[in-house]
């Protein structure tokens, strides 16, 4: 096989249709939900509830919206490649690198915690070495077959729906008063300590932007499901299943912790909203159990963005837009040069946080600061205009956005509301700017390319250069 050939083989469908499921399932349940949480939790008082129903809302309608341009055409890129078609080719290039960019430095931070998890139960091993481990039998699996991929997060994403509805139960009872060991019963924390909201709206909305980086990754069953023999199918049942995911895991778990759990509880950040809530109802080794689950759950994290990061840049190089050597497909259909960048940069990133902690690698993270919600303002927009696009071409849709396009343009506002706040107010502005900066660099050279090449996009099916 001639090296043209070699960079000119696709992705396989390695993934089983039961994989796509259970990772669509589990797509949005990471550390964000078992400790990050807890400090939303302490913002807003039990009216964090309100919060995460409007950050739910808001996933649902972007999810709705990218299902729909997925479902039309499935797309390893896609929300990149279809903002490339339909807004430009900047934003495409823009927005691929930028997604790239947030996952590569997102995969170090994941393998950092379940580091710091290892080294507490094994002292003698220090935290960089366990972190440098993880992320090489990661880059590993994922190197070998995307069905190793499958396979691992298959059962990661397991082990985090059953922790969970074993929460909810045990919540169950203790609320109703029927757990034996529960020091406390009933809902009565909802309104107590100040009342349901004790710090007003305004922390409620500060509220949803704690809660929105939690949400972040539901998309990656649009990249997935490229790589299954049924992805408009998958891609259905995981927009369908979207308000499922965000009541159970999300608005159940929290409404019971809140419940069980002064708001002002000083223990409540210092071991997170699971581990507390556990110790309250006198649950044995919970702190043991909450460990476990957060290191299934970062691991799963940094499992997923190695696997999205590589395959967002591969999507990057079909088009033209990233070096050509990234769209090299092994022949068990995986991008290896695509990963193996992809994993360098997270080894860069674990080595300069080692290396001069809480310094450089803090600032580099500070740039993806509000890349999550660039990320939703681009599906909002490329949906706004692609609907056209296709109707035009005589594409009959399978799913459709609803009450478009007046609820599409309530997300770009809603949106850009936030965008605003975050950039007038004093506790996000520094991270908005960072963002803005990079995001404006990736922007002028993606400018730069489209002027220098002097080609319009073209669409493909994101196993092929733009021609």
């Amino acid at each position: 096989m001639t090296e043209s050939e070699k960079r000119l083989r696709s992705l396989k469908h390695g993934l089983t249709s039961r994989q796509v499921s259970m990772i669509s399932i589990a797509g949005i349940i990471g550390a964000g939900l078992f400790i990050g949480s807890s400090n939303a939790i302490a913002k807003a008082g039990p009216a964090i509830l309100i919060s995460y129903a409007l950050t739910g809302l808001l996933v649902l309608l972007v999810m709705r919206m990218l299902g729909e341009m997925a479902i039309a055409e499935p797309n390893s890129g896609s929300f990149s490649t279809y903002a490339g078609r339909a807004i430009g080719p900047w934003a495409g290039f823009t927005i691929g690198w930028l997604y790239w960019w947030f996952w590569v430095l997102i995969i170090p931070v994941e393998a950092i915690a379940g580091a710091d998890i290892l080294h507490t139960w094994i002292p003698a091993v220090p935290s960089w070495l366990f972190a440098f481990l993880i992320m090489l039998v990661l880059s590993c699996t994922n190197l070998i077959s995307v069905k190793n991929f499958g396979a691992f997060e298959y059962w990661f994403a397991l082990v985090k729906v059953i922790a969970i509805l074993a929460f909810i139960a045990v919540c169950v009872l203790g609320v109703s008063g029927y757990w034996p060991l529960a020091e406390v019963s009933g809902v009565g924390h909802l309104a107590s300590n100040g009342g349901f909201m004790p710090n007003g709206f305004g922390a409620v909305l500060g509220g949803v932007l704690v809660t929105i980086f939690s949400f972040f990754g539901a998309e990656i069953v649009t990249i997935a499901a490229d790589e299954t023999a049924n992805p408009k199918a998958k891609i259905r049942q995981a927009t369908n299943l979207v308000v499922l995911r965000i009541a159970l895991f999300y608005l159940l778990s929290i409404f019971f912790i809140v419940s069980l759990v002064a708001w002002n509880d000083p223990r409540l950040t210092e071991v997170g909203s699971f581990q507390r809530t556990l110790e309250i109802l006198n649950v044995p080794g919970a702190k043991l159990m909450v460990d476990i689950v957060v290191l299934v759950a970062v691991t799963s994290c940094m499992n997923s963005g190695l696997y999205t990061a590589s395959r967002m840049l591969y999507s990057l190089g079909s088009r033209g837009e990233a070096h050509p050597s990234t769209r090299r497909v092994s022949g068990n259909g995986v991008p290896t040069v695509a990963v193996l960048l992809s994993t360098l940069a997270g080894f860069v990133g674990c080595f300069i946080n080692y290396a001069a902690p809480g310094k450089v690698f803090g600032f580099l993270l500070s740039t993806t600061g509000a890349i999550a919600l660039l990320v939703y303002l681009v599906i909002a927009v490329s949906q706004l205009r692609m609907r056209g696009i296709l109707e035009r071409e005589g594409h009959v849709f399978e799913l459709k956005m609803w009450l478009f396009p007046w609820l599409t343009w309530l997300v770009i506002g809603m949106i850009s509301a936030v965008l605003g706040y975050m950039l007038l107010s004093d506790s996000y502005r520094y991270e908005t700017l960072l963002t803005a900066g990079v995001a404006g660099a990736m922007l002028l050279v993606g400018l730069w390319r489209n002027k220098a090449s002097g080609h319009l996009y073209a669409a493909t099916d994101g196993n092929q250069p733009a021609r």
